[in-house]
C-alpha cells in the first residue's frame, strides 16, 4: 500500500447544539460542518427543495439574453446551439434545443467533433451559421473563452448569446488579473467577475437550464415543464464533478428522483442496456454507468449520436442506439487500459518530474483525459497526457491535477508556448507545437513550486468513530446526505488498534477478504476489503506468516490494525447487520494535523 497521510479533518463547531437544533446525530452535524455548509444552509442541505432554487435573472445579462431568444422567435429568426461533446456539453444542448422548441423557437444544433473541430466553436462553424442564413448562435458549455470565433462572428452580423460556466481567461498585468471576456450580446457565466449570481459552481447544464427557466417565466410555461428538464441538470452535474452543494445539490437530488422515472426514450434505454431497469439508480450508477456511455460517442465518433439518442421517440430505435453507444464504450474501456499501460512505461523511462507530462503518439486524442486521470490518481502528481493532432506538427494535451496545483494558472504562466488552452483548477486542455514540448515540460516543471509532501495522497477522516457507537439509524442518517460527490466527499471513519480475530478470503476470484475485529472496549464488528491479494501480501510483510495463518485459522494472533471505513448495512438471505466498508489499513498511528 502506497504512502499516504491519514488527517482527521478539526473544523470546531458546537456539534451537540447542532444535533438538537436539526434533530440529527452529532456525528452526522460534525461531517456537515466539515464539508464547510454553514449553519443557515443545514435545513435546505438535509431538506433540499425546488422552491430554494435562485431567480435566474440574478444572473448578469440573464434579461438581456432572454430579450434577444424571444425577439428571435417572434420575428422567426433561426437559432443555431453550438455545444461542447461531452456529458455536460450534450445535457446543455439538450436542456436548451427542448426548451427553445418549447416556446416556439426556429432552432436546430451543432456539436463540434472532438478530433476534426477541436474544444468549443470556431470560425468554421461561425462561417458556416452564416452561410445558413442563421440570426443567433447560442453557446452551451463553452464560448467564454472563444474571442477570437465569436469576434468572426460579429463581424458577420451574427447575435451571440454564451451560455458557459469556465474560468474566464486573463492575463497578467504585474499582480493583478485583466479577465478577456469574449464580445457577445449576452454572457450567462457565473464565474464571470462582474456576475453576483448567489452560487458560482453550476456545470454548463446548470446555466443552460437557468436560462430556459427565466424563458419559461417570461412566457407562462407551466414550472412542472421546466422540472421535466431536472435529470438531464443531474447527469450533468454529477458527471462534469462540480459541487454538490447550494444548487447543484438540489439539482442532482431531485433529478436523481426523475431519472428513476424518466419519461425519456433514450434514456430509458440506456438504462436497460446497462442492466439498470431493477436499481435505484444514483450519482455512482451516472458517474460511472451511464455518463462513460454517453461521453463515449463524442470520445470516439460524434457526440451527435448521444443527442439523437436523447432526442429519439421511437422505443425500438431508442434501443438500438443505445446499444451501439454502449458498444462504443466497451471499445473505449479497453483502448483507454491500454493507454494507462503506456503512460506507465512512458514514466518508467522519463526523467523525474513533479508534473507528468506524458507523451503518448499513437493514442487516441479523446482519451487523453481519462488516462491523465487514471494516472493522477495512480501517482497523485499533475498530469498532462499530449497526443498528435490532427494538423501535422501540432499536439494537443489533457491534464487533470491534484487539489493543491491550480492547472489553469499553471498553463497560464506557460502560454507563450501554447497555442491555446481552457480549463480550470482540477482539469484542463491545451494545443501546441510538438517543437515546443520539450521547452514546455521544462517550464512548467521549473515553476511547479510543490514540495514532495504534496504527493503524498492525504485521507481526511472525517470522525475518529468507535465501531461500537454505529448503529442502523446512524448509517440511515449518514445516506441521507447523499448524493456524495465533489464538494460533498463521501465521509470516512477510523478507529485504531483493532484486534483482527479471523480473516477469510471470499468471492469466485478470491479478491474479497472479510475480517472479524474487535475494540479495546471488546465490541466486535465485521469488516470487508476488496484486495484481498494486498491485505494478505501486507499482513505477511508486517507480521510474519505464521501469525497470517493463525488470522485464517480463527486462532489467537497478533495482528492489530488501524482502519479508516465506512459503514453500511448489510442485508444478506433477509438479515441485516452493519458491516464496515474498509477503505485503508494501516500499523501506522493516524496522525492529526491541528
Amino acid at each position: 500500500m502506497a504512502e499516504q497521510n491519514w488527517v482527521i479533518r478539526t473544523k470546531r463547531a458546537d456539534f451537540d447544539a447542532l444535533s438538537e437544533q436539526f434533530h440529527i446525530d452529532p456525528v452526522v452535524a460534525r461531517i456537515m460542518v466539515n464539508r464547510d455548509i454553514e449553519e443557515s444552509r443545514f435545513q435546505s442541505f438535509l431538506h433540499p427543495e425546488l422552491e430554494a432554487l435562485y431567480d435566474p435573472f440574478l444572473m448578469e445579462d440573464m434579461n438581456q439574453a432572454v430579450r434577444i431568444i424571444i425577439h428571435d422567435i417572434e420575428e422567426g429568426y433561426p437559432i443555431r446551439i453550438v455545444s461542447d461533446y461531452d456529458v455536460d456539453g450534450v445535457m446543455s444542448n439538450y436542456i436548451l434545443y427542448k426548451g427553445f422548441r418549447r416556446i416556439g423557437a426556429d432552432v436546430d444544433y451543432v456539436i463540434p467533433h472532438r478530433v476534426k473541430d477541436g474544444y468549443g466553436i470556431n470560425e468554421e462553424i461561425i462561417e458556416k451559421a452564416a452561410k445558413d442564413g442563421i440570426h443567433t448562435i447560442v453557446t452551451c458549455d463553452n464560448g467564454i473563452a472563444a474571442s477570437d470565433a465569436l469576434a468572426k462572428a460579429k463581424e458577420l452580423g451574427l447575435t451571440v448569446v454564451v451560455t458557459d460556466h469556465h474560468q474566464v481567461p486573463f492575463t497578467m498585468e504585474g499582480e493583478n488579473k485583466q479577465y478577456i471576456l469574449p464580445p457577445a450580446d449576452a454572457i450567462l457565466n457565473p464565474k464571470k467577475e462582474s456576475c453576483h449570481y448567489p452560487f458560482d459552481d453550476l456545470c454548463g447544464a446548470g446555466v443552460a437550464y437557468k436560462l430556459i427557466d427565466a424563458l419559461y417565466q417570461k412566457r407562462g410555461v407551466p414550472k412542472e415543464e421546466l422540472y421535466s428538464l431536472l435529470e438531464f441538470v443531474a447527469i450533468a452535474t454529477i458527471c462534469d464533478v462540480v459541487s454538490l452543494q447550494d444548487e447543484n445539490r438540489i439539482f442532482v437530488v431531485k433529478g436523481l428522483e426523475r431519472l428513476n422515472h424518466s419519461k425519456n426514450n433514450g434514456l430509458r434505454s440506456l438504462i436497460r442496456v446497462n442492466e439498470l431497469s431493477d436499481v435505484n439508480i444514483d450519482a455512482y450508477h451516472v458517474g460511472f454507468k451511464l455518463g462513460p456511455c454517453i461521453n463515449a460517442s463524442g470520445r470516439l465518433e460524434s457526440a451527435v449520436a448521444s443527442m439523437k439518442l436523447l432526442l429519439e421517440e421511437d422505443t425500438e430505435a431508442a434501443m438500438t442506439k443505445a446499444m451501439q453507444i454502449r458498444a462504443m464504450n466497451e471499445e473505449r474501456k479497453e483502448m483507454t487500459l491500454r493507454g494507462v499501460e503506456k503512460a506507465r512505461e512512458y514514466l518508467q523511462n522519463a526523467i523525474q518530474m513533479k508534473v507528468f507530462v506524458i507523451y503518448l503518439p499513437d493514442c487516441h486524442e479523446s482519451l487523453a483525459g481519462i488516462i491523465a486521470g487514471r494516472i493522477r490518481e495512480e501517482y497523485h502528481h499533475p498530469v498532462l497526457v499530449v497526443v498528435n493532432g490532427e494538423e501535422a506538427g501540432v499536439l494537443k494535451g489533457s491534464g487533470r491535477s491534484i487539489e493543491e496545483y491550480h492547472m489553469f494558472d499553471a498553463l497560464s504562466e506557460c502560454s507563450d508556448l501554447l497555442l491555446r488552452f481552457g480549463g480550470h483548477a482540477m482539469a484542463a486542455g491545451f494545443s501546441i507545437r510538438k517543437d515546443n514540448l520539450e521547452a514546455f515540460t521544462q517550464q512548467i516543471n521549473e515553476r511547479c513550486t510543490l514540495s514532495e509532501q504534496a504527493f503524498i495522497p492525504k485521507i481526511r477522516i472525517d470522525v475518529p468513530m468507535p465501531i461500537s457507537y454505529i448503529r442502523e439509524d446512524l448509517i440511515e442518517e449518514i445516506e441521507n446526505l447523499a448524493p456524495f460527490g465533489k464538494g460533498n466527499e463521501k465521509p470516512i471513519f477510523a478507529q485504531k488498534d483493532l484486534n483482527v480475530l479471523s480473516a477469510k478470503i471470499l468471492g469466485k476470484d478470491q479478491t474479497v477478504v472479510k475480517v472479524t475485529l474487535e475494540s479495546k472496549d471488546g465490541f466486535v464488528g465485521e469488516g470487508i476489503y476488496f484486495q484481498a491479494e494486498e491485505f494478505s501480501n501486507n499482513i505477511i510483510q508486517w507480521f510474519g506468516q505464521e501469525e497470517y495463518d493463525k488470522l485464517l485459522h480463527g486462532w489467537l494472533n497478533n495482528v492489530v490494525l488501524n482502519i479508516v471505513y465506512y459503514p453500511v448495512i448489510n442485508e444478506f438471505n433477509g438479515n441485516r447487520s452493519i458491516q464496515l466498508q474498509i477503505k485503508r489499513y494501516s500499523m501506522a498511528t493516524v496522525r492529526e494535523v491541528l
